[in-house]
């Protein structure tokens, strides 16, 4: 099942944890919307794609006549999925009924918290109950599909808070959900003082890593008591309602990416535009091709994709005998269970699956 990733990487404003290559840019914004369709529009199509993924940034900001015209690009509509990602506020009836028109069957929501504390602290101006509004008013302008996104780890987040949250979740009752952990790396404001032992930005009130964990673990059971179960590390979902874009990431199907530092995979090469968009742009309008990079998929990277899902990775009779060392390291930790000729990841796995997953990617 093909897909297409759209990258659009503008906010409001940058959340004290992005890391991500995405800012704030209202000069550039029209420019390149300009160069993302000229991409789209030269793309020499082997396949029609089955998804579409808009990513950001905050591609609920681009204006409803933009977002038409991107989507109008990409042939094989209608397509099986085409997701949106949204920030909550402002989200009106009109505007979900555009998007509707456009394509769009399926809303990711920004949620991150419904801790007001919480959000102000990482620069949100939701509030819960704008969600709780804009969640009715996607649903009535007939987008069903809808995921809230949640991050464990976020400064002055509590058990109790954590506990709220979820709270919340079981009183929208999403189809699906995601769930995922503070990074702390240098590529945000807040990794960055943390890594510096500062306290800025809430810094010195982040969760510990135990903490962290124990969040997790409950929203796995929580969630999974609400009848949304976890098909892959971070993802959750009711039974039919996983999404059908990103499991191709994890299934290593192919998909083509555009716009700035957008990926994509034909099933053999990797390729990666030019991170910043105001360098996308410049190429635009230079005449020139935004891939900044090109290489071959490694064939032990199913392990370190197909492991996150639930379902384990199928095993040949040659990958039980060349990752034999791993895989039995794995077993006996407790990380790691075989389940007729699948391997997957425990739930001890699962949190340290970045080790386990390392494992594959340096046995020879």
């Amino acid at each position: 099942m093909p897909g297409v990733y759209l990258s659009y990487p503008f906010c409001a404003q940058k959340c004290t944890y992005c890391n991500f290559a995405c800012g704030v840019a209202p000069a550039l914004e029209r420019d390149y919307v300009d160069a993302l369709i000229a991409e789209i529009s030269s793309h020499p199509w082997a396949w029609t794609p089955e998804t579409v993924y808009l990513g950001g940034g905050t591609p609920s900001r681009l204006d409803t006549a933009a977002l038409a015209r991107i989507l109008a690009a990409v042939p094989g509509a209608p397509w099986r999925e085409a997701t949106m990602e949204a920030a909550p506020g402002g989200i009106t009836r009109e505007l979900a009924e555009a998007w509707r028109r456009a394509g769009i069957t399926r809303v990711s929501l920004g949620v991150q918290s419904f801790i007001e504390r919480e959000l102000r602290q990482t620069g949100r101006k939701h509030t819960a109950a704008d969600v709780e509004r804009e969640v009715g008013v996607l649903r009535a302008a007939g987008i069903g599909e809808i995921n809230i996104d949640l991050i464990a780890g976020l400064p002055h987040q509590t058990a109790e808070s954590w506990t709220e949250s979820l709270a919340w979740v079981r009183r929208l009752a999403p189809a699906h959900v995601s769930v995922y952990l503070l990074e702390v790396d240098e590529d945000s404001r807040l990794g960055l003082e943390i890594i510096g032992q500062g306290t800025r930005l809430g810094a010195a009130a982040v969760p510990d890593e135990e903490a962290m964990a124990s969040f997790y673990e409950q929203a796995v059971d929580e969630l999974a008591s609400q009848g949304i179960a976890r098909y892959e590390i971070s993802n959750f979902a009711q039974p039919g309602h996983e999404s059908l874009h990103n499991l191709k990431y994890w299934q290593r199907e192919p998909y083509a990416g555009f716009g700035s530092d957008a990926h994509g995979f034909d099933g053999v090469w990797r390729t990666q535009n030019v991170e910043l968009p105001a360098d996308y742009v410049a190429r635009w309008r230079e005449g020139r091709f935004p891939l900044a990079e090109r290489t071959e998929a490694r064939a032990d990277e199913r392990f370190l994709v197909g492991l996150r899902l639930d379902a384990g990775v199928a095993m040949s009779a040659v990958d039980w005998r060349t990752h034999a060392a791993a895989i039995e390291r794995g077993l006996a930790a407790g990380a790691l269970e075989r389940a007729g000729e699948r391997l997957r990841l425990t739930r001890r796995g699962v949190l340290v699956s970045n080790e386990i997953l390392q494992e594959f990617l340096t046995t020879p």
